[in-house]
């Protein structure tokens, strides 16, 4: 991974890149596509957050009895589009462990795409802390929240 790629050029092919370098494998058998990277705020928009949009497909591997797509899958994409939204936010590579991980389940998805939006609340010099709402792809209707904190490692 290009850990001295100079700051202001990560940009979304840089960010699908690091999705398909870096990750564990299981995490990329999950099939995670990047919608879009957002790091420069809009003129006027005073509560603009820095972040990502990632969407992972439906597969009934994913899914537990009933159809209904599993916690763990979607914790793990949770977490895997904070990493992204804090690349975002830092525009670049940067290593980093979860430290903390808190999911509220709002509904069962069946059947559909899950879309992730990932916001970076606040980036420090070695923490970063962030919030992602999971969707279902087929009516937009939230379907988890999750609240995160990141480690910066250097």
């Amino acid at each position: 991974m290009t850990q001295d790629q100079p700051p202001g050029e990560f940009d979304i092919e840089e960010a699908r890149r690091v999705l398909g370098d870096v990750f564990a494998p299981w995490v990329q058998d999950l099939k995670l596509s990047i919608e879009g990277i957002d790091f420069n705020p809009p003129p006027n928009l005073a509560d603009w957050q820095p972040g990502a949009i990632l969407r992972m497909p439906f597969s009934e591997r994913l899914c537990r009895n009933g159809g209904i797509v599993c916690g763990q899958a979607l914790m793990a994409f949770a977490d895997t589009a904070m990493v992204i939204a804090n690349l975002a936010a830092n525009r670049g590579y940067r290593p980093m462990t979860t430290v903390d991980q808190t999911t509220h389940f709002m509904r069962a998805v069946t059947a559909s795409d899950v879309l992730a939006d990932a916001r970076v609340v606040r980036m420090g010099r070695t923490m970063s802390f962030g919030r992602v709402t999971l969707s279902s792809a087929s009516d937009n209707k939230p379907v988890a929240m999750i609240s995160s904190a990141f480690a910066m490692l250097t």
